[in-house]
Order: structure tokens, then C-alpha cells, then sequence
């Protein structure tokens, strides 16, 4: 066959080209087509990235400009409609300038005053995600936290918003557990970050059901809102999962991998409060994964025990002894169930918000 044609079609001397089939490439011209769309995507992201925090910064420094100019000149709040006239009429390209973003540029440098922290951290997130943590924490302590966590699990909006909402913050790291004793400390810490308490299934609907292979089977069939909950790093491994130990059938509820930690989680679920004696039966899930399951380069298989309610006290003393690395927290089916009683009262009521709703 001629070598115009393996190339092509042709037609009165001209040529057509089309490309072979990729069954028809080597696997070394796979793999290195592969390298090169990777090298592309990896320089794209760096160039939307680079542009987004020059955006940032360009902001935050109008932002402080304008605070500086207020306390030097006495200017008022007219000077931003001033501001946003004058420099849509110099950039008319650019978007951005409107009266209400350039006040929120103002707030922006007002909240963040240092500068390392701007480039550092919230430079390195989108304007709108900054702008939501400007409308919805006041504290600046919560704002950093929320901002780290947004670029250390590759938040959205959206999915900031909602863990704003559940209150992620007051309950990270709250399990009661025995990591420090049965951990050494880099993993300890790591795993004291993983696991919460209480863990919020509001995504379960009203009605909740009792038994808890129902929850299970309900927690499956939203395995995505649950994986989000759980956080970032855990991978799904299976639902009642059979184990054979002594000529006995034993099931647990449900079994993940978490990639960070490199170890596997069995987590039983219960629909009542804590006993004793649910930890001697995690304990013995997790030494038959340790025996079976666990790789030799895995780290030892974490246990974590969810329950309805528990005693502080009560699952301290019935962790003492145990050498396998176990948390217990609680679980709820409502944002208002997992807060404070003080805080719960302070909530209104359906019939206050209707009563209030009805006033003319």
C-alpha cells in the first residue's frame, strides 16, 4: 500500500489525513501520549491557579488601599460607586468592579490583615468560596480553619457552605478514643483529625429507621452523601461483610479503606446507646481484618463505634486495655440534635417561624 495512503485519503493529489487507530500504536507511544496529556492538565491547572491568586491578592490589595485612604482621608462608603465607575471605565474587559465586590475586596482585607496568610492560604481558593467565608464566619479563627480544610480536601462552595452549616469544626476531632496509646504519635494525630463526634446522617431523610441493617442499607443507597461526611480519604469497601471465625458467622456492618491513614476501618453502627460490650466485638472484627485482611505495609485496622448516645466516662473505662486503635462517637439524623442544649433553645420553633411569617 502506498505510504500516502496508510496516512490518508487522497484525492487529485491532495491528502486527506487520518489518524491510525489507537490499537494500532505501541504501548510505549500510550504510555507516552498518556505522560503528555498529564503534563498538560497538571500545567493548565497551575496556570488557573496562578491566575486566580494574582486575582486574589490584586483584590486584597485594592481592599486595603481603599481601608487606608478612609482612615488618611475620611472618605465615605460613596467613594467605592465612585471606584467601580471609574474602573469599569478603565477596564471595561474586566469583570469584578461592581459597587458590591469592591466593598467585599474592603471586607476582605479588613478580615484577612496579614499578608502571609493571603498568599498562602486564601489566595489559593476561588473569590466566590472566599467571599462565602467573609458572609458566614465572623470568627477568625473558624475562617483559616475552614480555609485550610477547603484546599486540603478540594472543597466547592457548595460543599463548604453545607460543612459550615453542620458545624464541622466543633465536631472534628471529638471521638472519644484511644489513638495516643495504641498509635504512635504521627498517626495518632492524623487519626484524632479523621474521626468526629457526633457524625451527621441528616441526608437520611425524617424517617429514621431502628434496626440497624437498615441503616446500613440506607447509608449504602447515599454512599456519597456518607463518604462526604466521613471525609476525605475513605474508600468503600463492602456492606456486611461475611467473616467465618471458629465455625461462626460474623458480619461487619460496614468496612472502608482510608487511603491517608493506609489502614482498613470496620465500623459498627448501633441504634441505641453505647454498652460495654460493643467494643469487645469491634475489637474482634479488627484483629480477624488485622489476620486476613491487612496487608503487611498497612497500618493496624481502626475501629470506630457509632451509637446514639454514649457516656464519656462509661467508654473511657471500657477502651482501658485494648491494643487496637478504637473510637467511639455518637451519630444523628438532625443538624439541631447534634447541638447544645443552650443552643437548641435558642432555635425557633415551626410554629414561631409561621407565627412570624403570618404577621403582616
Amino acid at each position: 500500500m502506498d505510504s500516502r495512503n496508510r496516512m490518508g485519503k487522497t484525492k487529485d493529489g491532495v491528502i486527506f489525513p487520518v489518524a491510525p487507530n489507537l490499537s494500532e500504536m505501541s504501548d510505549s507511544y500510550l504510555q507516552f501520549i498518556e505522560e503528555i496529556k498529564n503534563e498538560i492538565r497538571q500545567q493548565r491547572l497551575k496556570v488557573v491557579l496562578t491566575a486566580n491568586s494574582s486575582m486574589i491578592c490584586l483584590y486584597w490589595n485594592i481592599g486595603r488601599a481603599i481601608i487606608k485612604k478612609q482612615e488618611e482621608e475620611g472618605w465615605g462608603a460613596k467613594v467605592i460607586d465612585r471606584m467601580a465607575k471609574d474602573l469599569k471605565d478603565a477596564f471595561p474587559e474586566m469583570s469584578g468592579f461592581s459597587p458590591r465586590n469592591i466593598k467585599y475586596m474592603r471586607k476582605f482585607a479588613e478580615c484577612w490583615p496579614d499578608d502571609d496568610i493571603v498568599q498562602r492560604v486564601v489566595a489559593q481558593i476561588p473569590w466566590r468560596t472566599n467571599r462565602l467565608l467573609l458572609d458566614k464566619l465572623s470568627d477568625p479563627v473558624s475562617r483559616l480553619w475552614y480555609a485550610q480544610k477547603t484546599i486540603e480536601n478540594g472543597w466547592s462552595s457548595t460543599i463548604l457552605e453545607l460543612q459550615i452549616q453542620t458545624k464541622l469544626i466543633e465536631r472534628s476531632g471529638k471521638s472519644v478514643n484511644n489513638f495516643q496509646i495504641a498509635l504512635p504519635p504521627t498517626d495518632s494525630d492524623m487519626a484524632n483529625q479523621v474521626f468526629k463526634d457526633p457524625y451527621l446522617f441528616d441526608f437520611l431523610g425524617t424517617d429514621i429507621p431502628r434496626r440497624e441493617v437498615e441503616i446500613e442499607r440506607k447509608l449504602t443507597e447515599h454512599i456519597q452523601n456518607f463518604l462526604l461526611e466521613l471525609g476525605q480519604g475513605f474508600a468503600f469497601v463492602g456492606r456486611q461483610v461475611h467473616l467465618e471465625v471458629g465455625g461462626q458467622d460474623f458480619y461487619i456492618d460496614l468496612l472502608f479503606y482510608h487511603l491517608k491513614l493506609r489502614c482498613y476501618v470496620v465500623i459498627e453502627l448501633k441504634a441505641c446507646d453505647f454498652e460495654p460490650g460493643f467494643i469487645s466485638q469491634l475489637n474482634m472484627y479488627q484483629n480477624v481484618v488485622n489476620d486476613i485482611l491487612r496487608h503487611p505495609s498497612d497500618n493496624p485496622t481502626i475501629g470506630l463505634l457509632l451509637v446514639k448516645g454514649k457516656n464519656k466516662t462509661v467508654v473511657e473505662y471500657s477502651l482501658y486495655g485494648y491494643q487496637n486503635p478504637i473510637g467511639v462517637a455518637e451519630w444523628k439524623d438532625q443538624l439541631t440534635k447534634a447541638l447544645p442544649e443552650e443552643m437548641q433553645s435558642s432555635l425557633p420553633t415551626i410554629e414561631e417561624i409561621e407565627k412570624e411569617l403570618d404577621q403582616p
